[in-house]
This record gives structure tokens, sequence and C-alpha cells, in this order.
């Protein structure tokens, strides 16, 4: 067993046990690499809004907008899973759920801070009522490091 693999556990009263390297260093880069997702989805709309949305109008431009956020999404996450692979599911759910609380957080703060969006406006894109598909992208961003994991194990 290499060292790497061996680590200190405060909790454990016999000193060390075997704690896969993986395990250790795969939440940190798949928590910076959501950055490039969020990248991704500024320029998913800088795009929708200077190519198409005038042509197509407004709720056509956010479908299509939508389905290619999410296009691109599955191929970074693969690209990362790839990079990065992911452990175990709960991993893949803890991921999961910090893209999903960074995505939310960043897209209110973004929206409503830098773009001027009202709340009201922002959470109306979230209102399948009204057809907005929007939620699909946190939804995605919730299950997408596991759907990574399952299909390149």
């Amino acid at each position: 067993m290499e060292a790497s693999e061996w680590e200190r556990h405060p909790k454990d009263r016999k000193g060390w046990r075997v704690v896969p390297a993986v395990r250790r260093s795969v939440l940190r880069p798949w928590l910076v690499a959501w950055l490039g997702g969020s990248v991704l989805g500024v320029v998913n709309g800088a795009a929708r809004e200077a190519l198409y949305k005038d042509r197509v109008g407004g709720e056509a431009a956010h479908y299509i907008s939508t389905a290619t956020l999410l296009a691109l999404l599955s191929l970074y996450m693969a690209k990362l899973q790839r990079r990065w692979p992911i452990p175990s599911s709960e991993e893949a759910l803890r991921i999961g759920a910090a893209w999903t609380a960074l995505t939310v957080g960043f897209e209110f703060g973004f929206g409503h801070y830098v773009a001027g969006d009202s709340w009201a406006d922002l959470r109306a894109q979230y209102d399948v009522t009204d057809g907005k598909i929007w939620i699909l992208v946190p939804l995605f961003m919730a299950i997408a490091p596991s759907a990574a994991r399952r299909s390149h194990q």
C-alpha cells in the first residue's frame, strides 16, 4: 500500500486507516470546475441575446438556450468525469447538490446585482406553468454528476 493512501483520521482511536486517495481529492476539483460551467452559462446567455433572440422571439430563444446549455454541460461533465472520476454515488450526490446551490446562487446574485433583474423576474424564470423550462438547469446540475459517473464506469 502506498504512503499516499494512508492518513490520520481524528475520529479513529487506533490511529491510522486506509482512505482512498481519489476520495480525498475529487470534490475540490469538481467544485472549482463549476466555474467553467458558469462560464458556459454566461456565454450561452450572451449568444442567445446577440445571435437569435430577436429572430426567433423570447420564448423560443429561452427553449433553445436551455437545450443548448444542457448539451454543453453534458459534454463538460463527461470531460470532468474522465479527468477526475467520481468514486461513489454519495460523492456524486454531494457534487450535484453543491453545483445546484452554486448555480441558483450565481443566477440570482448575478441576475439581480449585475444584470439588474428584479427578484420577481428571476423567480419567474422557474415558473413552469408559464412555459418556462429554466428549472431544468438546476435539476440537471443535481443529477448530472451521478449520470456522468454511471456512464463512464
